[in-house]
């Protein structure tokens, strides 16, 4: 038997690159076979078997490696770019494998476990109608139904306009109580919310009664008829009785109503002669013949839309200084503080009460006996217990004194002195705050005390 050479042997085996490429499995099956027919070598046979065993262990690990993606390639090039091959890495992948969509979430984000939807979504119910129900009507599909609102009644009709009325006196807008009314279906007592309203603003202030002319004025012809008014002001006129137990100027007031109306044009000029001989109370006819004084005094210039006067801040700054001018003289005369503070009041203006606070120190000044000074330090007082002028008005008003107590000791002379006196009680009456009393000014002048003294300088003042 010969034995062949070594490179023979070589040549027989597998190179390298034909591990790579499963030509080692073919030669080793081949050598096994010529093997068990006597025709191979036994160290060939051996190499084949290492080969074959190499060849199986380099499948399982190329096998796991393509897994992970970070496997080898032939030309030594890193495989991550090749797509997962395990079963569990295609279970993890979330890619789609519709090949549709942008990758935004899925129903805009509301899609979630306990979401109801997106934000602000509503959703309607739809109402189906199956034609095979035995209760189907076809003119359901076409029905409309209306909320309908029962007219009210007269304990319902004031419960439910007198907040409306009042809320009118804070904000002032017509067109908002329009509104308002719209929607509760008054039906037949149309005719009493001019009487209504005109009740409640007896009560309240000039700058209310005005506001309650203006609404009349704006709800007639669009929800409110001439004939309405008429109605309500004739209820008006026998309800007087009555309304002079809680408003004694009732009567005087409720013309002047009339009055406004008129010539608002809301009532008839003829309301008021077919009404003279018709009423036998004597309140209905003292407000009939206000409301023709006032119409008469039109005929020689007056304006009737100024029956109520200005009020709050809507006066001129002349007229609000003259006015609590007027007080204070009143005031000194009568000595009613209880007057006093209800005509400030009236006045509606509580921005401008260091006004008052600013007459009344200047009239102490120049007052020349302790009458003025000491009701003036009663009424500052009372007006400060109760409220009536607030602390900032009260610092407001003493500063202005302060600040022109130079000018004003030009006309009186001893105004420092009478001012420091006036101060200094005020601040034992608790009117005035320390700060605010060592806030006033004090003024000394150098003088010689008498030729004995060597021509010493004393300081003093007044």
């Amino acid at each position: 038997m010969e034995v062949e050479h070594p490179s023979e042997i070589n040549a027989n085996l597998v190179d390298s690159d034909s591990l790579f490429n499963g030509d080692v499995e073919q030669s080793g099956v081949e050598l096994i076979k010529n093997e068990l027919n006597g025709n191979g070598p036994v160290s060939t046979i051996n190499e084949a078997r290492l080969n074959a065993k190499a060849k199986r262990r380099l499948r399982k690990n190329s096998s796991r490696d393509s897994g992970r993606g970070d496997s080898v390639s032939d030309n030594g090039e890193n495989g991550r770019g090749l797509q997962p091959t395990s079963p569990k890495t295609k279970l993890m992948d979330r890619k789609s494998r519709s090949g549709k969509g942008r990758g935004l979430p899925k129903k805009g984000g509301a899609g979630g476990k306990g979401v109801w939807g997106t934000p602000c979504q509503v959703y309607d119910e739809e109402v189906v109608f199956d034609v095979k129900d035995p209760n189907y009507d076809e003119d359901q599909e076409s029905c409309v139904y209306e909320t309908t609102v029962l007219p009210l009644d007269e304990k319902s009709f004031e419960k439910s306009v007198t907040p409306i009325v009042q809320e009118y006196f804070q904000h002032g807008d017509t067109n908002e109580v329009a509104e308002m009314l719209k929607d509760l279906n008054l039906g037949d007592m149309k005719c009493g919310l001019p009487m209504l309203a005109v009740s409640i603003a007896l009560e309240g202030k000039a700058s209310h009664r005005e506001l309650t002319s203006k609404l009349l004025h704006d709800l007639c012809g669009t929800l409110l008829s001439t004939r309405d008014v008429e109605i309500s002001f004739d209820k008006l006129l026998g309800e007087l009785p009555e309304l002079v137990l809680d408003t004694p100027r009732a009567p005087q007031l409720v013309g002047q109503f009339i009055a406004r109306a008129v010539g608002d044009g809301i009532l008839n000029k003829s309301y008021i002669d077919a009404h003279k001989g018709t009423v036998d109370c004597d309140h209905s006819r003292e407000a009939l013949n206000r409301a023709a004084v006032l119409l008469s005094m039109t005929r020689v210039g007056r304006k009737i839309d100024s029956v109520w006067g200005l009020g709050g801040g809507q006066q001129p700054v002349k007229n609000l200084v003259k006015e609590i001018d007027m007080l204070l003289k009143e005031y000194v005369l009568s000595g009613d503080v209880s007057e006093a503070e209800r005509c400030l009041q009236e006045l509606e203006v509580p921005h401008f009460h260091h006004e008052l606070v600013y007459e009344a120190i200047l009239m102490v000044l120049e007052a020349s006996g302790d009458t003025t000074y000491k009701m003036m330090l009663n009424l500052l007082e009372a007006l400060w217990k109760s409220a009536v002028i607030t602390l900032d008005q009260m610092k407001r008003g003493y500063d202005r004194i302060y600040h022109e107590i130079p000018d004003i000791n030009l006309d009186v002379p001893h105004a420092y002195s009478v001012l420091e006196r006036f101060v200094e009680d005020c601040f034992r009456a608790g009117i005035i705050s320390k700060q605010i009393r060592d806030q006033c000014p004090s003024r000394g002048r150098k003088r010689f005390v008498s030729e004995g003294d060597g021509g010493r300088l004393k300081s003093e003042s007044y």
